[in-house]
């Protein structure tokens, strides 16, 4: 529903920070990752994802986009709600969470709090392919699109193709076309080569 909040930063504690954007204050829970990221800015954008239950509507920020991915990963194993997630992504950087998961590291993923050696195993078993196919960049945050090109990079990665295919198909449609293409043009012309 959200894509991010961007706004006046009104409160900051390490738990949670107050945005106002359009004379409204959202409530925000945010990890220490999130915390040490946000510094001393009066103004900030966070990458937003909103937990529904029955009694409660609560939001979830993110410093990047590749946090905030991170995160829906990790909600996404059985028993691990957003609160263990977000304790998750506040005991350890993002990249070492993910390193982590990839090389099948046990006892690093176990000495988070509240994490026991069958979740950090159900976490390996279901994330280890995920996390592998996206590789490592894809905790960086979302670029700042400066080329045609960078902008359907991205676009194709959210997709679902693989950022190595996708620039290589990328590089071969802007060395056939004498003309600096499109964005949309671009992402046409690759994805008939993929």
């Amino acid at each position: 529903m959200y894509a991010y909040i961007n706004g006046k930063l009104v409160f900051k504690c390490p738990t949670y920070v107050v945005i106002e954007a359009g004379s409204i204050g959202y409530h925000i829970n945010i990890s220490l990752n999130t915390y040490a990221a946000l510094e001393e800015k009066e103004h900030c954008k966070l990458y937003i994802w909103l937990h529904v239950k029955e009694d409660a509507h609560t939001l979830y920020g993110f410093y990047d986009e590749g946090e905030r991915r991170l995160f829906l990963h990790l909600i996404s194993v059985s028993g691990i709600g957003p609160n263990t997630g977000r304790m998750i992504l506040s005991s350890i950087t993002p990249s070492e969470i993910q390193a982590a998961i990839v090389k099948g590291d046990v006892p690093l993923i176990q000495r988070i709090k509240g994490i026991g050696p069958k979740s950090a195993q159900r976490m390996i078993l279901e994330l280890q392919d995920k996390l592998k196919k996206e590789g490592p960049d894809s905790l960086i945050s979302m670029p700042v699109h400066n080329t045609a090109k960078d902008e359907a990079l991205s676009a194709l990665v959210m997709l679902g193709f693989n950022k190595n295919i996708a620039e290589k198909s990328l590089e071969s449609a802007i060395k056939a076309s004498a003309e600096n293409l499109s964005v949309e043009a671009l992402i046409k012309i690759a994805l008939k080569s993929l």
